[in-house]
């Protein structure tokens, strides 16, 4: 993947944000490495489009979906599910993996983004790939993916998604995990692409630098905001899944936000804004604000099959 440097912006209108300027590069970025990859990717085969819900809206080509990674699409961290794949093909050493495990534990229980904690978690990661080339991560990702990322879609949220898709509408993957990595797993799912952290490299090669910051709360929402710009869509037609308060500039972007197996700040405030809710962990519905037809039958099935192989793990 070129590095920052390399990147051709100019699609992208400039004006001011209430956001860091590295928050605005690292969006930028994320947005134009996923256009990339969803311009290279093979076409996908139509599928014949159900009976036309009440959302999404089908043939609204000002419309799409933007999915949050993390307990959102998938039972836990996928940067996480990618170190197991690593550590299992000697990219790093036990102690490595003990300090990025207690990195991670850290970060869920201090529930906030203290900057010396992430730079170290960053910096962590990245130097697990430097030196390395982008092709073999990509090659190795793709097995990590069947491994230990395939059997842990959320049923649910992959018919949400599937929804969307039926509509004709795109659909992305926004997330914090590095951008290869979410690409594969957006590619997998048949999703249009992913928007992702961006890793520099020079000649194919990682340099353990990244391009602006991790995609990570308002960058998110950068990302999103730059990617609807340059795909000419309206974002009050478009609708944003996350299950984390992290994602609430995000999620407010767009006219339809759902919070989907929210932590406990998050189930707050979108039962005060009147947001979605849904919550495939245990397979019971949670309380519903406005819940829409974009559900559906097949999303209820999803939670259904989500909690018949919890029960079965647990047995």
């Amino acid at each position: 993947m070129p590095s920052g440097a390399l990147f051709d912006l100019g699609w992208i209108p400039r004006r001011r944000r209430p956001a860091t300027a590295r928050s605005v590069l690292a969006g930028e970025a994320a947005a134009e490495a996923a256009r990339k990859s969803s311009q290279e990717a093979p076409p996908v085969e139509e599928t014949e489009t159900p009976t036309e819900p009440d959302f999404p809206v089908v043939g609204d080509t000002a419309a799409a979906a933007f999915f949050d990674l993390d307990n959102t699409v998938m039972q836990g961290a996928a940067l996480f599910h990618f170190g197991r794949g690593l550590y299992k093909r000697h990219f790093f050493h036990k102690r490595d993996l003990a300090r990025f495990a207690w990195q991670q534990i850290y970060f869920r229980l201090a529930g906030s983004e203290n900057p010396e904690h992430m730079a170290d978690v960053r910096n962590s990661a990245l130097s697990i790939v430097q030196g390395h080339r982008v092709a073999e991560l990509m090659s190795i990702g793709e097995e990590i993916y069947d491994e230990y990322m395939a059997e842990r879609v959320w049923p649910g949220t992959r018919a949400l998604a599937q929804a969307h898709l039926d509509a004709g509408q795109k659909v992305w993957l926004v997330t914090a995990a590095p951008v290869e990595t979410a690409t594969i797993i957006a590619r997998r799912l048949g999703l249009t692409g992913a928007l992702g952290t961006v890793a520099e490299s020079v000649g194919g090669v990682y340099t353990g630098k990244l391009v602006g910051e991790p995609l990570h709360g308002p960058a998110k929402a950068e990302a999103v905001r730059a990617l609807a710009s340059a795909e000419g869509l309206d974002l009050s037609h478009c609708a944003a899944y996350s299950d984390s308060a992290n994602d609430i500039p995000m999620l407010s972007l767009v006219g339809h936000p759902y919070a989907i197996n929210p932590d406990s700040r998050l189930r707050k405030h979108a039962r005060e804004q009147g947001w979605r809710l849904r919550d495939y962990r245990t397979g019971r519905k949670a309380a519903k604000i406005g819940i829409p037809a974009a559900a559906g039958v097949g999303a209820l099935a999803g939670g259904a099959a989500a909690a018949v192989a919890l029960q079965r793990r647990r047995r």
